[in-house]
Parts: structure tokens; sequence; C-alpha cells
């Protein structure tokens, strides 16, 4: 069986898998996954829904920006402390959001290299909880449908320009995102390792800012 077919088997016979790992995978990563999954769901011989694809999306990258939100509010300063290679690499983050509050939570995970620790930041800076979760909501939406419907968008034109061959590129690059994805989560996860803590555990951190 090729791995072109593969992939229509499995996404055929185990739809409802599909969206829980896009649910799961959004909450953790970004949208690469969309894309590629969008531009597949495009292929008549794909039964799967986009828009399925899009609700998937916008409650994993909304649930995981509230809980980095979160953990931010409550833990952000000591984690800080604990890890010193974090604290460098937020600081322009923390300029970033100083400039333009609004506009900054609602661009944030459109832009490379801020999804994940920008909402972490945004709750160590007091913003309010209703006013984030309102604009993380709306920037988890246009976010979601945006890459569903570009990756749904590019794969009809994959198709009209490469016919047949454009489900065997989309596998291919399904297969490399696969692989980028588990090695960036390692390398990263080694990255903290070997940096190590550099003070005891931490205090207890008190909550800045309003409701």
């Amino acid at each position: 069986m090729s791995l072109e077919q593969w992939i229509v088997d499995f996404t055929n016979n185990y739809g409802p898998l599909v969206y829980l790992v896009i649910l799961v995978w959004t909450f953790l990563e970004g949208e690469t996954v969309v894309l590629i999954t969008g531009a597949l769901i495009s292929s008549d011989t794909v039964h799967l829904s986009v828009w399925l694809l899009a609700l998937s999306a916008f409650l994993g990258s909304f649930g995981g920006d509230q809980s980095w939100f979160y953990i931010g509010r409550r833990y952000g300063t000591p984690l800080l402390k604990r890890w010193p290679n974090m604290a460098t690499k937020v600081e322009w983050a923390f300029k970033l959001l100083a400039r333009q509050e609004d506009l900054f939570i609602l661009s944030f995970r459109f832009i490379y290299g801020l999804r994940n620790v920008s909402p972490f930041i945004i709750g160590m800076t007091g913003v309010s909880r209703l006013k984030f979760l309102a604009l993380n909501f709306i920037a988890a939406a246009v976010w979601a449908n945006t890459f569903a419907w570009g990756g749904y968008t590019l794969g009809k034109a994959m198709e009209i320009y490469l016919g047949e061959s454009s489900r065997i590129v989309l596998g291919v690059i399904v297969v490399l995102a696969i692989a980028s994805g588990l090695l960036n989560w390692i390398r990263q996860r080694r990255k903290v390792m070997s940096a190590g803590p550099t003070t005891p555990a931490p205090t207890e951190h008190e909550p800045v800012g309003g409701d």
C-alpha cells in the first residue's frame, strides 16, 4: 500500500481520531498540521469535514492559550527565576505587549515563535481574565478558520495544477511535518533539561492585575 493510500484510508476509517489529534496538536503546537489536514480534506477521496477541522483547531488553540495564560498569571515570576534562559527570550515580547496590548493579544498566534510563550507573558502582566478570554476567543476562531480553509484552498489548487500527484506530495509533506514537529519538541525538551533550575523550588506567587 502506498503512503498516499494509507493516509486516505486512515483519515476515512478513523475520522474522529483525526479531529482529536488536531485538537491535541493545536493545544501544544501551531498551524502546520491544520494547513496540511485542510489540504488533504480538499481531496474527494478523503471524507472529513473542513468545518470540524476548524472547530478542532479552534478548541485546541483556545484551550492551550488559556492554559498558558493562567500558568503565567499564577507561576510566571517564579518560573522565570527558576529558568533564566526563558527570561531572556521573552523580554522583547514584553515590549511588544506594552506598546499595543489588544493588537498583540489578537495577533501573537500568527507570529512565528510567539504562539506558546505569549499567553504565558500576557498572564504575567495582569491583563484582565475576561479581556483575554474575549480577545483570545476571537483570535483563535480567526486563526483556526484561516489555516483550515487556507489549507483546503491550497489542496484544491494543487489538485488543479498537479493532478493525482498532489496527493503524493501532500503525503510526503505530512510525514515531514510530523517528523519536524517531534524533533522540535525533543529539541525544546533538551534545552529546558540542559539549562536546569538555578534556584530552589518556586515560592508562592501573587497574581498581578485585575480580573
